[in-house]
């Protein structure tokens, strides 16, 4: 059992107990809010995409320490190349920075970089300090801290299915063999194998959507969405949505013997 002391919004303190064995041993996080963040501090938006890049250290050695066995982090999505080009391009150099200062450190905790997406479209600079990164980390046995960079959840379908359907032009399967296993060998997460779906989803900000995140994966994942904004968002935070987590009833379509 994880206890945790986590403050009141009225002064004082109350105990969480987790269940060690029921931690999600994959979490995905929706990091959103970072330009509200700067906006209510009355900062240019690239700065709440700074802070928000300095918090995933912390949430990453929390996670870790809990136990998790990977964290995805929705980095960048297909769609956000629709953004002004100055933020983009702040964007892209983060990895950059990021990967620069916090590999060491990674490696020091035994945490793994993984990317999934398409790192081949990112400028030249950035898909280096990318595949450098994972490099780096390729023989830490740790936890995976997997970044979802220039990744959306349909162009992820659309590719899976054009890899299965070349297999079957030329040969290497039947239509008839078409199953969820080699729907999900076709997946980006397939390398998280055996976890390559997420547990729990959490998205920062209050907002209360998917936006095109791991859509396949996330069949039974539990959801959670918290009015915090991701660069305020704290190990305490995690703790409760883990508990939240845990509080829950997970079926799979099915009943718990109780309810028979």
């Amino acid at each position: 059992m994880f206890k945790f002391f986590i403050k009141n919004s009225e002064a004082g303190q109350r105990e969480i107990n987790l269940d060690e064995n029921k931690i999600p041993k994959h979490i995905a996080i929706i990091m959103d809010g970072n330009g509200r963040w700067a906006q209510k501090r009355h900062l240019p938006r690239v700065a709440g995409h700074k802070q928000g890049m300095e918090n995933v250290k912390q949430i990453t050695k929390a996670a870790s320490k809990m136990g998790v066995k990977v964290l995805t982090l929705y980095a960048f999505s297909t769609e956000n190349w629709k953004r002004p080009e100055k933020e983009v391009s702040f964007l892209m150099d983060l990895p950059i920075k990021f990967f620069d200062k916090f590999v060491p450190e990674l490696i020091e905790n035994n945490i793994r970089i993984n990317v999934m997406g398409y790192i081949d479209q990112l400028p030249e600079k950035t898909r280096e300090a990318v595949n450098d990164a994972v490099s780096q980390t390729a023989n830490c046995t740790g936890m995976v801290l997997n970044f979802a960079l220039n990744y959306g959840g349909r162009a992820e379908i659309v590719t899976a299915v054009s890899k299965i359907a070349e297999s079957v032009k030329n040969g290497i399967i039947d239509v008839e063999d078409i199953n969820e296993k080699i729907i999900n060998e076709a997946m980006m997460t397939q390398t998280l194998t055996p976890y390559n779906d997420p547990e729990l989803v959490i998205r920062t900000s209050g907002e209360e959507r998917i936006s095109n995140f791991l859509l396949w994966q996330i069949a039974y994942s539990e959801l959670v969405f918290t009015d915090t904004l991701w660069p305020d968002y704290s190990e305490e935070n995690l703790v409760n949505d883990i508990f939240a987590f845990q509080s829950r009833n997970r079926r799979f379509g099915g009943l718990k013997e109780e309810e028979e």
